[in-house]
């Protein structure tokens, strides 16, 4: 079963969706079912989320917390691998798409890098707010250019 639960953050409501404890969907909105139909997923029920823990953690200063939570995405074999690479980005560092694409081994692979965090629905617990264009540019977020500058201040890059 998928359950949800919505925390307040300083960046707007924040949604979770687990199953068995594993996240598989989150997002800046209080939408459970956008959340939940973002990533795939049939609707959620409202309950409690162990990596509810790890958000309220992450905006309390423990920039690590949300990197030590289990996921559970749903996506070909290359974005699998993005994002995995984007997990080992550590909180205070930034990528470049292109410098994430040369980590994968397929430097000319930058547009598919770039598709890959858009596509992702786990926000947060996969950091592809710590991915930007060409030269540090910030470029879009699926929640937001705003909280994506949030998020980087926070974690001072």
């Amino acid at each position: 079963m998928l359950v949800h639960q919505t925390i307040a953050t300083p960046d707007g409501p924040f949604t979770v969706v687990e199953h068995d404890g594993v996240v598989v969907a989150s997002a800046w909105s209080a939408d459970a079912a956008a959340v939940a139909a973002r990533a795939g997923h049939a609707k959620s029920v409202p309950g409690t989320c162990q990596a509810a823990d790890a958000v309220v953690a992450y905006y309390a200063g423990d920039l690590h917390a949300p990197g030590k939570v289990g996921i559970g995405p749903a996506g070909t074999e290359f974005r699998t691998r993005v994002w995995q690479q984007l997990r080992e980005i550590p909180p205070g560092t930034s990528r470049t798409y292109g410098e994430v694409a040369a980590a994968l081994g397929s430097p000319g692979a930058s547009r598919a890098v770039g598709a890959a965090c858009g596509a992702n629905a786990l926000a947060l617990f996969i950091p592809c707010h710590r991915v930007s264009g060409a030269g540090g540019k910030l470029t879009g977020f699926a929640w937001g250019v705003d909280i994506k500058r949030s998020l980087l201040e926070r974690e001072a890059v």
